[in-house]
């Protein structure tokens, strides 16, 4: 990919996150599927400004739900833990 923008998605704001990140340092996020671990990294490190140290990712697959009569299903996504270096944070809620 080109565009690092396109590669983070979304950052994961759960309760397991949370833990990650206040525990080990670790900060998750929605990334694009076709995304590998370099492009990651260096999106990472270009658009948040921090070293990252490690990268972890887990491709997703979409839950079957049923609407109605039907099946529908959901999109796979796919996930990234990024590992900071020491000394290194992200504020996901900076301004809030």
């Amino acid at each position: 990919m080109n565009d690092f923008r396109q590669v983070l998605k979304s950052p994961i704001v759960t309760e397991k996150a949370t833990i990650l990140k206040e525990s080990d340092n670790v900060v998750s996020f929605v990334v694009s599927r076709n995304a590998n671990k370099v492009e990651i990294k260096k999106a990472v490190e270009d658009v948040l400004k921090v070293k990252v140290e490690n990268i972890r990712t887990i491709n997703v697959a979409g839950k079957v739900k049923r609407t109605g009569q039907k099946m529908g299903k959901r999109s796979n996504w796919k996930k990234a833990y990024v590992s900071l270096k020491k000394g290194e944070m992200i504020d996901l809620f900076e301004g809030v």
